[in-house]
This record gives C-alpha cells, structure tokens and sequence, in this order.
C-alpha cells in the first residue's frame, strides 16, 4: 500500500543485527516456507493453463479466469504487502496516532472503487484492455495522454518493488543473517539475491498464476501470526492498559524536532488536516496503481469485483490490529539499532519461540514476494501494450507481446533489487513517498473517463503535468530531522495554510487546470480523438461460457457520458 510507507520514519538504514549470531530455528522454518512457495511459484504455470497459453492475457492478467475467493486473496496479497506489516506498525513506534491514518484510509477506498471498478473491468473485458492506459487511449484517442499514465504507473511502481525487496532485508537483517554491514557486499546480500534470483525464475515461467496461488499461502500466515500476536504479547507485556501508559509516556518524550514530542498516543487538533488529508488522497490512489488493476482485471465477472469491495475491508480489521503491534514494541523496550523498520521483526524475535519466529518472518518474507510479483508483472504490461506496441512495434503479435513482457518483468525486478544494493534505503522510500503523490494524477484520466467523455484529451495531459510538477516540487521542498529534501508527504496547502498531503493539493490543481482547459479548448472546437468504446460496454459482463453480453436495463446502471 503505497502511502503507508509515508508514514514510516525517514531512516531506513538497516542496522546489523548480529550481537545475538543466527536463530538457526527461526531461520530453518523461514527457509521450509520459502522453498514451499517456489516450488508452488513453478507448479503455478500448469494451474488453469490454457491451450493457447503464450498471450498477455494468459501470463499477465491469469486468463482473466479468477473467481471471487482466489481475486480476494490475490488482492490481498497485492494491497497488503510486507511493507505494509513492517511500516504501519514501524510508523506507530515512531509517531503514535499519526500511523493509524493506514485504517480509515483503507475503509474510504472500498466504497470509491464500487462506484468504477466495475465499470472499468467491463469496458476492458469488452475491448481486450490490459491495463488502465489501454482504456485510456481507446477512450480518448491519445496515445500521448496514454503514454502520460503509462510512465506514471511503472515510476511509481519501481520504488514500491524495491521496497518489498527491503521487508525481506529487514526480516533477514533481525534473523542474524548476511553477516553484518562489514562483511563483503557479495556475502552480506547473498540471501537477498537468492530470494530476487527465485522470485524473477518464477515470475518469468507462471506470470500472475504464481502470485495469485503463492496468496493463499501468505494470508493465511498473516493471519495466523497477527491472531496469536495480538494475543500472546499483550498477556506477556502486563496487559493493553500497560502497554497504552507506556507507549503515551515514550511518545510524550522531546522528539527529533526541538521543542515537540516524539508524537501522540492520540491525534491532536494541530495533526488533523494532515492525519485526514493523508488518509482521503491514499484512498483515492490506492487503485490507480498498475498493480491493483491488474490483479482486478484478471477476475472473470464483475460481480466478482462487487463482492471483494464488501469482503476486502476484513483486511482492514487485522491492519488495524498490527498497528498496535509498535505500542507493544515501545512497552518491550524492543532494541531497533536505530531502524524503526526493525521493530516488528525484532518484538517477534524478543517474544515468540524461535520456531514461531520463523512462521512470523515466513509471512513478512512471503508477504513480500507475492505483491513485488504482481507489481513486475504490471510494470511489463504497461511497458509492452503502452510503449512496445503502441511507439515501437504496433504489429507486435500476441506471442511477441508475451516475450516482451517476461523480459521486462525480469528488467523491472533487476531495478528495484539495484535500487536497494546501491542506494541509501532513506532515498528508496521517500521516491516512494512521490509514487502516491504521482499515481493519484492519472485520477481523473482514468476515473473521469469511465464516467464521462466531456474532458478534453489535451486538457487532461496538461492537468497530469501540472499536478506531476507540483507534486514532485513540493514533496522535494519537505525537509526531515534526517534529510534536506523529500523529506515527508505532507506541506502546507495554499490559500489553507494547514499542513496536509502534498497528493491531494495536487490532484485538485490537476483537475481545476483540467476543466479550464477543456472549456476553453471546446469553445476554440479543438480536434478531441475518437472514442472507440460505446455506453452498453461499460456495463457488460461474462456470461456462462465467458463471453460478454449486455446486463439488462433494471441493472445496468447509468450509461456513460458520451
């Protein structure tokens, strides 16, 4: 979840964490798990397989074949990644109640994507669309304006993989494993680049198969782990009501910024804009990331879209859960070597039994694989349909399309696995700070779109490059106790003076310059592409053997602009 790596502290140093050697049994039951979901990553390219089987539906959309259940898990796992149980409960060690904004922000969303998700997959379905900029291009006849959203989603998405490849880092760093910052860099990240090495190999051979089976794997061990943690720690530390006294006297301790606390046990009125601001505008990205739709366009019906909106939120409840997990680890005293990223795996170490440690940073290691998967798969069918065939080769055959796309998939993963060797981890999650600051300008391309055709396609192209260049300017402007630049999400709206998500100042930028324009270039009659799609498609659905027909009137729903 891409914003809720804007709450995590700015440090992001992983720390050695040698002083207690390696948890042999931690490290045996990480390893069984690791080398359950290869084998099952391998076995995935025989599940549903089709006849004709090298094509980009096959291997990056799963056939378009899953059914309510598997797309459940599949989006679970792609929404709430190992990031996600490192950095919400990490930002609530930090900061307190500012890192609960990951709650109320993934109950908003649920809501908004019933309202176009639908829409979105029928209109795909109908046309053979692949990704969000497909619809684009057939929508408002630009491949400029597609192109826009193209770019977007794999930059914003590049920083998102390396950071999943960080989760891992952090689980094998509190494991005793690499041998320290000293040690050769070849030895030290070896582990990292087995699990890159593994992750690529299967990827290439099952596409979004791989992923959507490995699913089922991880959330059952999310769950697992966060139903005994939220047990078993509170009974060892004393309690709930001894964990919130701690966690509100640490938190009221001087901070890094002079003359403030660390955070609050509770949100303040002078935190509000911000904590509601941050929370609305992630929302509102959160689905238009390349990774999300693609693990929703692979579903087979979009009555299947309809039911994960109502059931998805239960994740919302255990996130709620694990973000409690950074009181408990303040009232532990747990150890981070000055990382808050550790925190969570180190409470786990502190408390569990070993061989139960090793389940736990199973779920982390395997909760990252499963969305950096899906993620590099996105990345390459946005790459192959929007740039390859649409600049490059517009002949491209399906079987070339497919080529094309294993070896991006392979490409993206190498970037992000060199972003996190070579880079300081602080710059990889503050570029990723800018993905949700980034993704939410595509917004009013893609949603404006299923609703209307009234927006003018230059209009839209200007309106994305103003709210990209006021994003990034503003985002680079935030300075941190750690770092000059790009320091935090969060600036000062203009004509508000409050403090709040730079993404949500932008968006609004965005789609005022995008209505001016387009009144403007309407009345000069401006040339504005042809619409290839037509009302009935945005409502149509699969029936029994697969094929798209027509809903009937009394369910149709309201067709679209035109």
């Amino acid at each position: 979840m891409s914003a809720l790596a804007t709450a995590a502290p700015a440090t992001v140093r992983l720390a050695a964490s040698q002083t207690h050697g390696v948890n042999g049994v931690a490290l045996a039951v990480f390893v069984f798990f690791f080398l359950a979901v290869t084998v099952m990553g391998f076995l995935a390219a025989r599940w549903r397989k089709a006849e004709q089987s090298a094509n980009l539906d096959e291997w990056g959309l799963g056939g378009r074949s899953f059914g309510t259940w598997i797309t459940w898990f599949l989006l679970g796992g792609d929404l709430y990644t190992a990031y996600t149980f490192v950095a919400v409960p990490a930002a609530v060690y930090a900061a307190g109640a500012s890192g609960f904004f990951a709650v109320p922000y993934t109950i908003l969303v649920y809501p908004f994507i019933f309202l176009f998700l639908p829409r979105l997959w029928s209109v795909s379905h109908k046309h053979g669309y692949v990704t969000t900029s497909d619809f684009v291009r057939g929508r408002f006849g630009s491949k400029g304006l597609s192109l826009a959203v193209a770019l977007t989603g794999i930059l914003a998405t590049m920083p998102y993989i390396a950071l999943q490849l960080v989760g891992i880092q952090a689980v094998l760093d509190v494991m005793g494993v690499g041998g320290g910052e000293h040690t050769n860099w070849f030895v030290k990240d070896l582990p990292l680049l087995i699990a890159f090495a593994v992750l690529a190999a299967y990827t290439y051979s099952s596409g979004l198969r791989a992923p959507a089976l490995i699913a089922f794997v991880k959330d059952g061990l999310i769950y697992l782990v966060i139903g005994v943690a939220i047990i078993y720690i509170p009974i060892k530390l004393g309690g709930f009501d001894a964990i919130f006294h701690a966690a509100g006297k640490a938190l009221a301790q001087p901070g890094a910024v002079p003359g403030k606390p660390r955070g609050e046990l509770t949100s303040g009125p002078n935190a509000q804009w911000a904590y509601a601001t941050l929370a609305l505008g992630s929302a509102l990205a959160l689905f238009m990331y390349p990774h999300s739709i693609t693990a929703t366009l692979s579903s087979r019906s979009r009555n299947v879209i309809r039911r994960n909106t109502t059931i998805l939120p239960v994740y919302s409840l255990m996130l709620g859960l694990l973000a409690l997990l950074g009181f408990m680890a303040i009232k532990a005293g747990t150890d981070i070597q000055g990382n808050p990223q550790l925190a969570i795996p180190q409470l786990f170490e502190d408390m569990f039994p070993s061989w139960f440690t090793g389940v736990a940073f199973a779920a982390i290691g395997i909760g990252a694989l499963v969305p950096a998967a899906i993620m590099s798969i996105a990345a390459a069918n946005l790459f192959t349909r929007n740039v390859y065939k649409d600049f490059l080769k517009q002949d491209a055959t399906p079987e070339q399309e497919h080529k094309v796309a294993k070896l991006v998939s392979l490409l993206v993963k190498v970037g992000a696995l060199v972003f996190v060797l070579t880079m300081d981890k602080t710059v990889a999650i503050n570029f990723q700070l800018l993905g949700g600051i980034w993704i939410l300008q595509t917004m009013p391309s893609l949603v404006g779109g299923l609703f209307t055709r009234w927006f003018h396609r230059w209009a839209l192209l200007t309106g994305w490059a103003v709210g990209m260049l006021y994003g990034t300017l503003a985002a680079y402007g935030v300075a941190s106790p750690t770092q000059k630049h790009f320091g935090g999400s969060s600036a000062e709206i203009p004509g508000i003076g409050e403090i709040g998500y730079i993404g949500l100042t932008a968006i609004v930028l965005n789609i005022v310059v995008a209505v001016v324009l387009t009144v403007v270039l309407r009345a000069l009659k401006a040339p504005d592409g042809t619409d290839e799609t037509s009302p009935a498609d945005y409502t149509a659905d699969a029936g029994e053997e697969g094929v798209l027909t027509d809903l009937p009137p009394a369910t149709a729903g309201a067709p679209a602009g035109h």
